[in-house]
């Protein structure tokens, strides 16, 4: 029992460092995220930050990685809609589109890691995790919109559920960039119209 709570502990502390990566990215920029800074925003030593993480890639990969865990803990915690299309949209306005708050901070943090993915091994294996942990949520909406019934006669169900991958990736990252053009509530207006042509 105690190696238990040792491990949640641990983990926790982990959670707390990455949360604290999270805001400096936030607010000086994934270039400044240093072990340093990172260390004086969670308020422990630089010493007992490495205790928890050796590298700073090992850090950097981990708090990119909380981002799809995020997304799912948000997902969980939704009281789903019983008519399929709403619950389609619910998902993935609240999984994975920046309308919200906590939504929006942590698309910054994932926008902000695209860059150095390409060039950092470790960085980029927590960023495919994450890619497809979007991938299979949008697969899963999908299919449950297809087994409902809804979806138009003679959907090609696979290329569908791609195309609409890409749209809610493309979505997400205009909307973020160019909040005033695209602002939370056209995200749920062209989300909204794009299930809709998908269906009966």
């Amino acid at each position: 029992m105690a190696r238990t709570v040792d491990q949640q502990a641990h983990r926790q502390r982990r959670q707390e460092i990455a949360e604290a990566v999270w805001r400096v990215i936030q607010r000086d920029g994934l270039e400044n995220a240093s072990v340093r800074k990172v260390a004086t925003e969670a308020g422990v030593s630089m010493g007992s930050l490495r205790h928890y993480f050796s590298t700073q890639s090992e850090l950097l990969a981990f708090s990119l990685g909380m981002v799809g865990e995020g997304m799912m803990d948000r997902i969980r915690q939704l009281d789903l809609a019983a008519d399929p299309l709403d619950r389609a949209a619910q998902i993935l306005l609240t999984g994975l589109l920046p309308t919200g708050p906590r939504q929006r901070a942590v698309t910054k943090v994932w926008l902000a890691f695209l860059g150095r993915v390409l060039t950092e091994p470790e960085l980029r294996k927590s960023s495919d995790e994450l890619y497809d942990s979007t991938a299979e949520l949008v697969t899963w909406v999908m299919r449950e919109l297809a087994a409902s019934g809804r979806l138009r006669d003679g959907f090609d169900l696979e290329s569908e559920t791609e195309r609409l991958y890409i749209f809610v990736d493309g979505l997400t990252v205009q909307s973020l960039i160019r909040p005033e053009k695209i602002p939370p509530e056209r995200v749920r207006e062209l989300l909204r119209q794009y299930l809709n042509q998908l269906c009966r």
